[in-house]
């Protein structure tokens, strides 16, 4: 960061395909559209490898859509795995067996009356937004639908490439109303069902160190959060939209898998089988 408040002083014009000044192509660590395993990502909107470690530019992300129609409804049927029922609330449901019983018991009509049965299941997921995450958000919307259909006990929060010391339920608004991570880890239970929704894509140092982040300053490593959410969950999975045969390409992904202890699973309808059984043997 240094060195490119030097390069701001010295440039006094476009620069293109070099390897020092800000600038497009070519693989200067500051600039856009070019190739640096290190670099900072300046006047371009969306990532083209992955890899920078900071963004100059103020970026805008907006919320997942929860009334997306769902191309298939085999999402559900996957969720519907993750169930335990309980009847809870108010007594609002006709108890067929017991009003006959009771009718024939007492001569006369006896109407009974039960709580509603409900999928007792709570679910708490937090979804990765923005940057490599753009090309995901169609799937992502349509996993946002099938959940909240599915899970009467659901919240969520949205995060960006790695869990840090802020969530926040609003993309328009997350930089003005950020809810601290301790907060949220001490206002749900141990028995809630934790789900991770990103690409994990992201430069390791967003995950490993202090400073890492692509967008603030974070105090503590990315990991740091994560094994305090796994540490508090026994249930925990992260399903990633990024194809597996893909996964060992990037270096964060094998990072987060490694901290998630393998509970990795691909977003497809066998991935999430997969995890809707880890969550209910957790």
């Amino acid at each position: 960061m240094e060195t490119l408040q030097e390069r701001l002083r010295e440039q006094k014009k476009r620069h293109e395909g070099g390897n020092k000044m800000i600038g497009s192509g070519g693989t200067s660590p500051f600039g856009n559209n070019g190739y640096n395993p290190e670099g900072v990502r300046i006047g371009q909107d969306k990532s083209r490898h992955g890899r920078a470690v900071k963004v100059w530019d103020k970026r805008e992300y907006k919320n997942l859509d929860d009334s997306v129609e769902l191309g298939t409804r085999n999402i559900k049927v996957a969720l519907r795995r993750l169930r335990k029922f309980a009847r809870t609330g108010a007594a609002e449901e006709l108890d067929l067996n017991g009003t006959i019983k009771g009718t024939a018991e007492k001569g006369y009509l006896d109407i009974q009356l039960r709580p509603e049965r409900r999928n007792a299941i709570k679910v708490l997921i937090f979804f990765d937004i923005g940057g490599s995450m753009d090309g995901h958000i169609k799937l992502c919307e349509e996993l946002f639908s099938a959940a909240k259909t599915e899970f009467k006990n659901l919240e969520f929060y949205y995060f960006h490439n790695c869990l840090y010391e802020a969530v926040w339920k609003d993309n328009k608004r997350r930089h003005a109303e950020k809810i601290p991570t301790f907060d949220v880890l001490h206002k749900f239970p141990a028995d809630y069902k934790i789900i991770f929704v990103g690409d994990a894509t992201m430069s390791p140092y967003e995950i490993t160190y202090p400073g890492g982040s692509v967008e603030h300053w974070n105090e503590e490593p990315g990991a740091i959060w994560m094994q305090r959410v796994t540490d508090i969950y026994q249930s925990c999975v992260w399903l990633n939209p990024t194809p597996e045969r893909h996964w060992d390409y990037t270096q964060s992904i094998g990072v987060m898998k490694q901290i998630l202890s393998d509970r990795m699973y691909p977003l497809t309808l066998e991935g999430l089988d997969k995890a809707m059984r880890e969550l209910v043997r957790g």
